[in-house]
């Protein structure tokens, strides 16, 4: 999705529209263009064919809607220069207006397209509100009773690997621990300090627990949410490890969903009977969120974190990083994610 939109528009493949104007050929008439979008070799491909009365149709092709446009505008602009009527300045119609794409209806129902979420670029008008409402997804087991057991947390307590950080945050003007090995400014503590209270105090406000599309239910962005933001903390009860084990046969012998979230070799975040809502937060391959382990007044925390701008409505995840297994014990992944690994482990 990184080439197929700008922070203007979203450019949908298969995308189609017929627009009336100026002609390249006379200065006082009008006609048809048929703008389409569609892909070539990974990248979007605007073409616009120029259909007029009493000639052949003409077709241009370009890399982005403003330069295929100017193709048509140049001509437009020299005609209308011949004839003595009202200029034309090329340099200030933009590409996607005269694509239609900057359209309120096309923009409303451009926005509500599945895997706009990965439009990073992109400035959202009307938030993620889908005009038609999607099926759910179905029980991969086929029955609600039995899907406890094919929950995305029941294999085992996941793993921060090395792809997250482990950062110290305090309330005095102390150094850091340098737990990364890299020393974090005075500044940077402070900001992420007051996030974090901040956060303790407004993470209702944030979030809200809904059906999920991917499995089960599901965490959703209750506001638009910034980049690099503390959304919520996946709290529990700090267990050994030898106590998670236990806990886990436990639970599945009670045929409960186990939500568990190793911090270290040797501690666990049991969340399966006292945990908060980020427990539900699901995995992605294509995740707009991360979990990073954080130290706080001496304690241990997990804190999901956006990696990305998250429109309202848009459901919030992150890729928890299980190890490769075989194929007896491969855990299917439903995220639909556009480079999604079909299995989470």
């Amino acid at each position: 999705m990184e080439d197929f939109h700008s922070s203007a528009a979203i450019f949908p493949v298969g995308y189609e529209a017929s627009r009336i104007y100026w002609s390249m050929r006379h200065g006082n008439r009008r006609c048809r263009y048929l703008c389409s979008i569609d892909e070539k070799d990974g990248e979007p491909e605007f073409s616009i064919r120029v259909i007029e009365q009493g000639y052949e149709d003409l077709l241009l092709t370009g890399s982005s809607p403003k330069g295929v446009w100017d193709k048509v505008l140049e001509p437009v602009a020299d005609r209308r220069n011949e004839t003595g009527i009202l200029k034309l300045f090329p340099v200030y119609l933009k590409g996607e207006d005269l694509f239609g794409l900057t359209v309120p209806a096309v923009t409303r129902i451009v926005e509500s397209l599945p895997g706009v979420e990965a439009c990073s670029r992109y400035t959202f008008r009307y938030g993620r509100n889908p005009l038609m409402e999607l099926p759910l997804a179905i029980n991969p087991s086929g029955c609600a009773r039995s899907e406890p057991k094919a929950l995305t947390h029941v294999k085992r307590p996941h793993t921060l690997t090395s792809g997250s950080t482990i950062k110290t945050l305090q309330t005095n003007g102390g150094s850091p621990a340098e737990l990364t090995g890299v020393p974090y400014s005075k500044q940077f503590v402070h900001s992420k300090s007051s996030q974090y209270r901040r956060m303790k105090a407004e993470w209702k406000s944030n979030v809200y627990l809904a059906r999920s599309r991917i499995q089960g239910l599901g965490l959703y962005a209750a506001r638009d949410i910034e980049k690099d933001t503390l959304v919520i903390e996946y709290i529990g009860t700090i267990i050994r490890n030898e106590v998670a084990n236990r806990k886990e046969k436990m639970y599945e012998s009670q045929n409960r969903g186990v939500y568990m979230f190793r911090i270290d070799s040797e501690h666990v975040i049991d969340a399966t009977i006292t945990g908060g809502p980020a427990r539900y937060i699901n995995h992605s391959c294509a995740p707009n969120c991360i979990a990073e382990v954080v130290t706080f007044e001496k304690d241990h925390k997990i804190m999901i974190t956006s990696n990305r701008r998250i429109q309202r409505g848009e459901e919030l995840c992150y890729d928890y990083k299980f190890d490769l297994e075989d194929d007896q014990h491969k855990i299917p992944c439903h995220c639909s994610a556009v480079n999604c690994r079909k299995w989470m482990n």
